[in-house]
């Protein structure tokens, strides 16, 4: 019954996107005749106003009609240019996350229930909601501490939100099987694997905990970084579906006007914000993957304060010391160390040749240094680099397409504070330290002792490991003399499999011909 949901819920999306003229605004270049003939067709139904929008008011018009959790679909696939193409992509990242509020008695009873106290006891004050996005809304408050009555800010889950995030989950899931089985092409962005990680990603996102888990670990991580700074978290009134924390009266990043008037340095600032971000990228592997202008605020000493911590991104030790040879290689125009280091991380496949890697990387390289230094954009750069893998096969890296998002919109709030804003020379202190360290003699120490650290753990694990490897020989030796052989739950599971996927099939044509007759009834 829930593929039956998910063919309605995509016959549903399909007809609104039709309706507002998502689809007559898709490029026909590059499509099969019969794919071409069909957009032309449907586009024929779209409303008449619709055609008069620029084509992100129309996707943002749509995304509107088919509800919240198609505005957090709509900003993930903003972070995936290799996926929609990057004009979509770009309209995507300019959807707006602001929804109607719910009812503060919704609100308080979800806090009562996640935290088990009545809110009297946990709030000496639980104001109005001020701002509601598509998973939760946050209500201004009043604890009463030590130090008398402190304001804070309590962000609420919207009730019901995960089960409609599961439903249109559901549909994406269909469309990424659909497209990997009849568009082959495709196979190698793995559209299966980019919703499993969307998937992943909002689960985290509505577990409250873990987002104040993020707050307090990037906290720990800057304690002694100048110029930045997160809010703190009230633990006691923490749970699965409500965080509340430090309230900041502070001045919106996006608001230079203000910032002026109070008299910040706008150039510092932007040094400072990029600073940070590559700090948190390359010394902690551990960075806040939402820092648009909303989610930045400056307050009266000059810090930077990030909010919203739902999103947040990881690299590995391995990656942060790629994506550092790979920046150092384009400072330095050693367009074949870029190339080696792509196939040692695996990001190319092997059977493709380096030098030829080289030379579509210098294609790259060579115009961007051509350039003043204060046009060159870090985020362009990798914008391009991303492009010129897809000719050599190089699958979708999830870890590295999320930093690439948030390079790129942390280097746009630096240019709204300083037009002129030189990325290489503010990125030059940190990155350098980074590769001094990293890079230089202290990274044969590190190898060294990370090397032992892994040798010792082998050792104590040698044991169990020689267990298991005798008792996978015997059950090998075994399986030689009288064959593979499936015990009876597994033979039945099997046969339940292959059953449903006919019924399945049949399914379908039942659902494709009735959604045909629910269009022809709409259009009439």
């Amino acid at each position: 019954m829930s593929m039956i949901g998910a063919y309605f819920r995509l016959a549903r999306v399909g007809w609104v996107l039709v309706r507002e003229g998502v689809v007559a605004a898709l490029p026909s270049e590059g499509l099969p005749p019969m794919a071409a003939f069909a957009k032309s067709t449907v586009s024929l139904l779209t409303r008449n106003r619709a055609l008069k929008r620029e084509r992100s008011d129309r996707l943002a018009n749509a995304v509107e009609r088919l509800g919240p959790s198609y505005v957090k679909i709509g900003q993930f696939l903003a972070t995936r240019p290799d996926v929609v193409g990057p004009d979509f992509a770009e309209d995507l990242a300019g959807l707006q996350d602001r929804m109607a509020f719910f009812p503060t008695a919704l609100a308080k009873a979800s806090v009562r229930d996640s935290l088990g106290r009545p809110i009297e006891e946990l709030f000496a004050e639980f104001g109005e909601p001020i701002a509601a996005a598509s998973i939760a809304q946050v209500h201004p408050g009043e604890v009463e501490t030590a130090e008398g009555r402190q304001k804070v800010a309590i962000k609420v889950i919207r009730p019901g939100v995960r089960k409609r995030f599961a439903d249109d989950l559901e549909a994406m899931f269909l469309v990424a099987h659909l497209q990997e089985r009849f568009l082959p092409h495709t196979r190698r962005l793995r559209p299966v694997e980019v919703t499993k990680t969307l998937e992943q990603t909002t689960k985290l996102e509505m577990d409250l905990r873990l987002e104040a888990a993020a707050l307090s670990e990037i906290a720990e991580n800057t304690k002694d970084d100048p110029g930045f700074r997160v809010p703190k978290v009230d633990w006691v009134r923490t749970g699965r579906d409500v965080v509340t924390m430090e309230w900041i009266d502070g001045i919106k990043m996006s608001n230079v006007e203000a910032l002026v008037a109070a008299g910040h340095d706008l150039n510092a600032l932007a040094d400072t914000l990029i600073q940070s971000f590559l700090r948190h990228t390359l010394r902690d592997g551990f960075f806040h993957a939402d820092m648009h202008p909303g989610n930045l605020f400056v307050d009266d000493q000059g810090m930077i304060v990030a909010v919203d911590m739902g999103i947040a991104g990881r690299l590995g030790k391995k990656e942060r010391r790629f994506l550092a040879e790979i920046l150092f290689g384009f400072i330095t125009r050693d367009y074949m160390r870029v190339a080696e280091v792509h196939f040692e991380a695996g990001y190319v496949p092997s059977h493709h040749n380096v030098a030829s890697f080289a030379q579509a990387i210098r294609a790259i390289g060579e115009p961007i240094h051509g350039q003043p230094a204060e046009t060159i954009s870090m985020g362009k750069l990798l914008t391009l680099l991303f492009e010129v893998t897809e000719l050599f096969d190089m699958q979708t890296r999830p870890e590295l397409v999320m930093l690439q998002k948030t390079m790129v919109v942390v280097e746009g709030v630096a240019r709204i504070l300083n037009p002129r804003f030189n990325m290489w020379k503010a990125s030059e202190p940190v990155v350098s330290s980074w590769i001094r360290d990293n890079l230089g003699p202290k990274r044969i120490a590190t190898d060294i002792k990370d090397g032992l650290k892994a040798a010792l753990r082998l050792a104590e694990a040698a044991p169990e490991i020689a267990v298991k490897t005798e008792k996978f020989h015997s059950q090998l030796m075994h399986m030689t003399e009288h064959g593979l052989r499936f015990d009876a739950e597994t033979a039945q599971a099997i046969g339940k499999a292959e059953a449903r996927h006919t019924r399945s099939g049949r399914l379908a044509l039942w659902i494709i011909a009735a959604t045909l007759v629910y269009l022809a009834w709409q259009i009439t």
